[in-house]
């Protein structure tokens, strides 16, 4: 019963997808969606009889699609009693645990190696008013912000303590003005006004995001010696990606993907970026650019004359340093989350070969996280590629953005200093 539990809401996401597409099913595996797939994906190597099964079963359906739809439900009961002999880990593997963050700031916030507490409470008092404001639960809301302006006012000595000493002056001034956005929050509240809280919490929580990012101390962690030779980014750096329909803004995270970020970030330095087009765009899935003009595929380093790959790199939720050159699957990592997940819509993920974890270069992609179609938790990107930014601005943009539309323009607009060429 539990097992139909897990089921029941992925086979209706399929559903609901080919009834409102009314595509056919060869166009639903086309579009890479990850509801039906990632279930048998997501079994041990040993038990994928369904790999086989199930697809020979999809092929079969007619491209007629009320038929399709019947049909649909009638091979979810057959991957239901399949999955029911075959699967042998605990049921309760197949449920997302609590609510998946999909905020892109809130990731990256939750990503910085940082370990003060203090400002840590102040940050989940001011997000816990997300769930009490939908329903307008003024109470609950109030005592957050008073609480979160309690904790500053108290231990806004210890945060300074925490604070490298090179920021403590910065990190200074940016708690006063804190203090003064949780007042003019704390105001909006008062006056019960829905909208302007929302926009005074967004407002707080860039603040502190800011602060926290001034708290982080030295690189924490060594970057192999194997990799030495390869660009890093030991902190994090803002891009801004200007197109034909407007600009990007995403914030690249060198804390957890040092290697990536700093091999995207030194390509966007090169002007690599500017006028490429967009060579791969697929609705409620990616957008993939990177890919230069010629036979390469990647960037070719004038230095070596070849192309220059980086390895796969994935910091996995708690981890102290990065797992390099595989993916978490082939670990038996199965329920292990990454640090930066493929949860928010504009997630940056560096582009492979299928058969290469080790074979990136110079092309990414931009994920159109959908929640129905890709549950955040449940996909097929995260572990097997290396999430490293997201789009923090501009996200209506990407929505516009199809194939052959050009990057006008790649430039780093904040966080250059953090680039380090070996």
């Amino acid at each position: 019963p539990n097992r139909l539990k897990c089921l029941a809401p992925n086979m209706a996401r399929l559903q609901r997808y080919v009834l409102r597409c009314r595509c056919s099913v060869d166009q639903y595996l086309e579009l890479n969606c990850f509801p039906l797939k990632f279930m048998f994906d997501s079994l041990p190597i040993g038990h994928r009889l369904l790999s086989e099964v199930i697809p020979s079963r999809l092929v079969r359906l007619t491209t007629h699609w009320t038929t399709l739809s019947c049909q649909v439900l009638r091979c979810g009961c057959l991957l239901v009693l399949r999955l029911g002999l075959l699967w042998s880990q605990p049921a309760l593997a197949g449920l997302a645990p609590g609510n998946a963050i999909t905020d892109a700031r809130t990731l990256l916030r939750y990503a910085l190696p940082l370990n003060s507490s203090d400002i840590r409470e102040v940050q989940a008092e001011v997000e816990a008013i997300g769930n009490s404001l939908r329903a307008k639960r003024w109470s609950p809301i109030r005592k957050n912000v008073d609480q979160a302006y309690r904790i500053l006012q108290l231990r806004s000595g210890r945060i300074l303590d925490a604070t490298p000493a090179e920021n403590r002056v910065q990190v200074s001034d940016r708690l006063q003005q804190l203090k003064t956005q949780l007042l003019t929050l704390q105001a909006a509240v008062k006056a019960e006004n829905k909208e302007l809280v929302s926009i005074e919490r967004r407002n707080t929580l860039i603040q502190i995001g800011e602060i926290e990012e001034k708290m982080v101390g030295s690189f924490p962690f060594e970057i192999p010696a194997e990799y030495a030779k390869l660009p890093r980014l030991l902190g994090r750096a803002t891009v801004k990606f200007t197109t034909e329909l407007g600009a990007v803004t995403a914030i690249v995270d060198g804390y957890s993907a040092p290697l990536t970020a700093g091999n995207f970030v030194d390509l966007v330095q090169k002007g690599f970026y500017d006028g490429l087009p967009i060579t791969r765009a697929e609705e409620f899935y990616i957008l993939q650019l990177g890919d230069p003009a010629g036979t390469a595929t990647g960037f070719i380093d004038p230095a070596t004359g070849q192309e220059r790959t980086i390895p796969l790199e994935i910091l996995v939720a708690g981890d102290e340093e990065p797992i390099y050159g595989f993916t978490l699957e082939s670990l038996g990592l199965y329920q292990d989350p990454p640090a930066l997940p493929f949860s928010a819509f504009g997630t940056m993920g560096m582009a492979r070969p299928n058969n290469d974890p080790d074979g990136g270069s110079s092309q990414f992609f931009f994920f159109l996280f959908e929640p129905e179609l890709t549950p955040a938790g449940f996909n097929l990107l995260d572990g097997r590629y290396a999430a490293f930014g997201y789009v923090i601005d501009g996200q209506e943009i990407l929505y516009k953005l199809k194939k052959s539309d050009r990057i006008l323009q790649a430039e780093v607009i904040e966080g250059a200093n953090n680039l380090v060429i070996p």
